[in-house]
């Protein structure tokens, strides 16, 4: 019998859980038909964001309007611009193409800030054919009077319009940054959604300090990333009742089965394929199905979990008291080796 990778996420059927996630990626048709023939279970469409739309929106209004000021009678005629795309529909047209392209799952990815815009986006990425929706909560807070509990019910709010709008299988991407994360877990569980996205990556601004500006920063994930991942997963791996997606530091097929026995359903490769190429996921499949071989397993779901928190021989390493150990073993350097050091 031969390995099977084969995996069930969001209640769709995937022919392995390697799934490349909202990126630059599937801007191209023919990137995403590598990416299937490569092994891809499915593809996380680019995200589409409120203001990307509202830009277009605004661009599309200065180009019909130009010169009204100037002739009165320009007011009560706008003329059609053919061909002219407003708003979400090049978004909507290339998830068309994509569907007609390729057999895999695709998953939109919706990013908005008003409720409102959220539920119309929603619809329209339904209508338009996708098999889910990734509904990606990026936000960062900088209002003084919002509170922590304020933000999570809107949060909630947004998931659960999405919800009773749509029919799609719908995930929720989300950050860490919760005050308690089960909890928050739990709560969107019974919105009645079926999976959750561990985690966003915050692209933070640096500090050009010869120019004195501040500028935005790319980076691509580390693998040290992965820690925090597989930290949550297995945490919540059968707490709750979602499937979890891994996303953020996984690079290798090591990655990968790190995230599967922690609890994984999916996991989510970005940086790994901008960096190697598309051919790269064939490696990280390979990798995974000789591991597998070798350790005489048949299938990912016999591995799922293994190592989550509820089936670990430790438990406490996801806990505080395996913290305080960690820190008590970690070597002391010595102190001759800081005197070598060079002073600041």
């Amino acid at each position: 019998m031969s390995t099977s990778l084969e995996t069930t996420y969001l209640g769709l059927k995937l022919s392995s859980p390697l799934v490349p996630s909202a990126s630059p990626l599937s801007k191209s048709i023919d990137t995403v038909k590598a990416l299937e023939e490569m092994g891809a279970g499915a593809v996380v469409l680019y995200s589409l964001f409120e203001e990307d739309i509202e830009k277009e929106a605004l661009h599309l209004e200065r180009s019909v309007t130009m010169g009204t000021e100037s002739f009165a009678e320009a007011l009560s005629y706008v003329p059609e611009v053919p061909g002219l795309k407003m708003g979400p529909d090049y978004y909507l047209d290339h998830l068309r193409r994509l569907k007609e392209s390729v057999s895999i799952p695709i998953i939109a990815s919706l990013n908005a800030q008003s409720p409102g815009q959220w539920v119309k986006y929603a619809k329209l990425i339904e209508e338009a054919g996708a098999d889910a929706l990734e509904l990606n909560l990026y936000s960062i807070p900088t209002q003084e009077s919002l509170s922590s509990t304020e933000l999570e019910q809107r949060y909630l709010e947004i998931v659960s319009a999405c919800r009773q709008s749509v029919s799609l299988p719908i995930a929720v991407k989300l950050s860490p940054f919760f005050t308690n994360f089960f909890s928050f877990s739990s709560r969107v569980e019974k919105t009645a959604v079926q999976g959750l996205v561990l985690f966003n990556r915050f692209f933070q601004p640096d500090i050009d300090l010869e120019n004195m500006t501040v500028e935005p920063r790319i980076t691509l994930s580390t693998e040290g990333e992965l820690l925090l991942r597989i930290t949550w997963i297995g945490i919540l791996y059968n707490r709750v009742k979602l499937d979890l997606s891994a996303t953020g530091g996984i690079l290798s097929s090591t990655d990968v089965l790190k995230a599967l026995l922690s609890g994984a359903t999916t996991v989510q490769l970005c940086s790994a394929l901008l960096y190697h190429g598309v051919e790269y996921l064939k490696t990280v499949k390979n990798g995974v199905v000789e591991w597998l071989e070798e350790k005489g397993y048949r299938s990912i779901n016999e591995i799922r979990g293994l190592l989550s928190q509820k089936n670990c021989p430790d438990p406490s390493s996801y806990e505080r008291a395996q913290y305080v150990y960690a820190l008590s073993v970690y070597p002391t350097p010595s102190l001759s080796g800081l005197e070598k050091k060079p002073k600041m």
